[in-house]
């Protein structure tokens, strides 16, 4: 119905302009957006009102010149103007039945639309460094990430999702390092663990697959180990210092080749946790993007090489800069430290360039909050190679705040002091988790309430939507038991039938349903979709205390079958685009 009005508003403008009553050069952006109050009728636009000052008009002229336009609609009954030119449209409530059987007819495809005409869109989400298990931060950009694809692709979009490793760079020595250290500790070697080691139980246990593999071979005293190192933080030193030197002494001690294999068990291990922790999760890419390629095929030397050559880069103290504060950076950017070694920046040059390359008409990447200022250099990188910039749109995740009744969840990766990933969904179960991390706007802070995510009760909003789902098939069933036949048909012709209020309510709520996936999808909120779902289960919930749906009257009871029916498969299309599954049983 709001693109039914859209056309007829554009019919009427269009009438306008050809009699001269409006200018011909006439451009007007206008919405059509469903009414909060029933006063004042089921539609509103504000096409006068954006479109006034350009027709040299009062938008309550410009309003009745437009109802007097408008090409007769048997679903309109009546058309008022209120507040400053606001046109409010009343419908027929019985023409709004036709949702009814379009849900029928369309089943698990109803509120899928082509909008996105098979535009291309590389969704990268989660590419959380391989230096430990995923934790409950990380689950929200993960259910995040997973729907905004599957939304952009129920409207037409083709998508590719991307998983960034980080399988390179200073964090993955660390981990290498810490892996080692470890690995002596079993070995029966004494060593001093590094404060800003990896300390987490997942690091002993990689170290002690590595001892069951390869036995002693990587076994180094304890004492070379840590002979001539500087102090460690809680002996009055710098922990950046002490570990990077423990780093230099592990590729000493061990060579290239054998500390490349310890490299290897830390990536390898982590990341194969991470694949069977999102897959478990019903997360699935179609691409692994590994860092390290990047370095491998000099594409990190060919992304800076084409900057210098375009005059963004310059030398001081020693490093190569990006003068990024040209493209509206706070300040210019090191790509190539003193030392020679680039930095993590260079390669993220690298990889946008890699994706653009790559011919996706949008890049979205999904980050943490707390990367909200690494957006304009990465941007500005993109405007220095000569590509558009807006082709990528970075959406910002809050990680989500764990909470134990009144208490919050320390959390600390390298401390290895966190609630893993695994760990949450084995608590409150996959489907909780799904539907609580993408209940809010991905950029609010949000609270994990675990006993509210375990409880089953009304004030749990994924018991409550699934309990709608299930409360339908339930009828079903007692019509089964009942030995009483449904003609879907015959409740076709007979939806007039339904004039309860409940149930105009509930048909109100299945037409709105392709309007909020399309919008779901066009603005990445997830959220809106999770609203919808629990006002049209609560909707439901009204209508089945309030009306006995089996009744002796078969006309009347098909009406209302067709009706709940429809009502179960839009809980169940919206709970698939969430990843969360739809009962028959509760």
């Amino acid at each position: 119905m709001k693109k039914r009005l859209e056309t007829l508003l554009h019919t009427a403008l269009s009438t306008l302009t050809s009699t001269g009553a409006l200018p011909g050069d006439l451009a007007v952006s206008f919405q059509v957006e469903h009414t909060r109050d029933a006063k004042h009728g089921d539609f509103a636009t504000n096409l006068a009102m954006v479109a006034g000052k350009a027709a040299r008009m009062n938008p309550r002229q410009l309003a009745e010149q437009v109802i007097a336009a408008l090409p007769a609609d048997g679903a309109v009954t009546k058309i008022e103007i209120a507040g400053p030119g606001f046109i409010n449209f009343f419908i027929d409530p019985q023409s709004q039945f036709d949702v009814i059987r379009r849900v029928h007819d369309l089943g698990a495809a109803f509120g899928m639309s082509g909008v996105g005409a098979g535009k291309t869109v590389q969704v990268e989400f989660v590419s959380a460094n391989p230096t430990g298990p995923l934790h409950v931060g990380h689950g929200r950009g993960a259910a995040y990430g997973q729907v905004v694809a599957k939304l952009l692709k129920a409207v037409g979009f083709e998508v590719q999702r991307e998983y960034y490793v980080n399988d390179a760079g200073r964090q993955m020595d660390i981990l290498a390092a810490s892996v080692w250290l470890r690995y002596l500790e079993e070995c029966g070697e004494h060593i001093h663990f590094p404060y800003n080691g990896y300390r987490g139980d997942y690091v002993r246990s990689i170290a002690g697959d590595l001892l069951r593999r390869y036995g002693q071979r990587y076994r180094r005293p304890g004492a070379e180990v840590m002979a001539g190192l500087p102090a460690d933080e809680p002996q009055g030193g710098d922990k950046e210092i002490h570990i990077d030197a423990i780093v230099d002494r592990a590729k000493l001690l061990l060579g290239e080749i054998d500390y490349q294999t310890v490299f290897q068990a830390g990536l390898e291990n982590i990341l194969g946790d991470i694949r069977e922790d999102l897959a478990e999760f019903g997360v699935h890419y179609e691409q692994w993007f590994s860092e390290r390629s990047l370095s491998d095929s000099g594409a990190v030397v060919k992304a800076l090489e084409k900057l210098d050559a375009l005059g963004w880069l310059y030398r001081k103290d020693g490093a190569t800069w990006f003068a990024s504060t040209r493209l509206g950076d706070e300040k210019d950017r090191v790509v190539v430290r003193d030392n020679g070694q680039m930095t993590y920046f260079a390669s993220d040059i690298a990889y946008h360039l890699n994706k653009l390359e790559r011919g996706f008409d949008r890049i979205i990447n999904i980050w943490g909050a707390d990367h909200h200022g690494y957006i304009p250099r990465v941007k500005a990188s993109i405007q220095a190679l000569g590509a558009d910039a807006s082709r990528l749109e970075v959406l910002l995740v809050q990680f989500a705040v764990l909470y134990r009744g009144e208490e919050k969840v320390q959390m600390s990766t390298r401390s290895g002091e966190f609630v893993t990933l695994r760990q949450l969904r084995n608590e409150v179960g996959r489907d909780a988790c799904r539907f609580f991390y993408v209940m809010r706007k991905s950029d609010q802070h949000m609270d994990f309430d675990l006993q509210l995510a375990t409880s089953r009760s009304n004030e749990n909003p994924v018991y409550y939507v699934q309990y709608a789902h299930a409360r339908v098939c339930s009828v079903l069933r007692q019509l089964d038991e009942k030995g009483w036949e449904r003609n879907v048909p015959f409740g076709m012709d007979h939806l007039h039938r339904l004039v309860e209020s409940h149930e105009h309510t509930l048909v109100a709520g299945l037409v709105r349903y392709p309007e909020v996936i399309e919008r779901a999808a066009l603005q990445h909120e997830p959220h809106l979709l999770v609203h919808y779902l629990r006002e049209l289960a609560q909707e439901f919930h009204v209508y089945y205390n309030a009306h006995q749906f089996l009744v002796e009257d078969a006309p009347l009871r098909d009406a209302r079958l067709n009706l709940i029916t429809a009502v179960k498969q839009v809980l169940h299309n919206g709970l698939h685009l969430l990843d969360v599954s739809a009962p028959e049983t509760m």
